[in-house]
């Protein structure tokens, strides 16, 4: 299984999670089973308010689930749509959030669970240090 993790710089575990998705200038992508991970440059960080193209912005990367800080409607309901489940980080570092996301402690994201300004940049807005609420039976099953 793999997971996107949207982060501001590319410090492989230690990556510090970005407070929005469609803006954030990496995507560290990280296999669950083995820990390995590698960075992809967000080519589509800059764009009009609601022109995010999630699925542009992954080049083609198949992806199960993403955690990430925040997330606008728009984008949430392309990635959903494409079979891939939206995740809340939990942590402020892609390690932390992996951990999490392994123990089911990442709470998935609902319709209504997006961003509501979609400011871009808006790293601050986003409470990565909260502790999500395990839900088990929402968690893709590993192969």
């Amino acid at each position: 299984m793999k997971i996107c993790v949207p982060v501001t710089a590319d410090q492989g575990l230690e990556s510090p999670v970005s407070g929005h998705f469609g803006s954030a200038p990496i995507y560290m992508l990280v296999d669950v089973e083995s820990r390995r991970a590698s960075a992809l440059s967000n080519a589509r960080a800059v764009h009009e308010h609601g022109a995010c193209r999630p699925l542009d912005a992954l080049a083609g990367e198949k992806i199960d689930a993403i955690v990430v800080g925040g997330i606008g409607a728009g984008a949430l309901m392309k990635l959903q749509g494409a079979g891939i489940r939206v995740y809340r980080a939990t942590a402020p570092t892609v390690g932390g959030c992996l951990d999490a996301f392994v123990k089911n402690e990442a709470e998935e994201i609902g319709p209504g669970g997006a961003c509501g300004r979609h400011g871009h940049g808006h790293d601050e807005d986003h409470d990565h240090g909260r502790h999500g609420h395990g839900h088990p039976a929402a968690l893709p099953t590993r192969s």
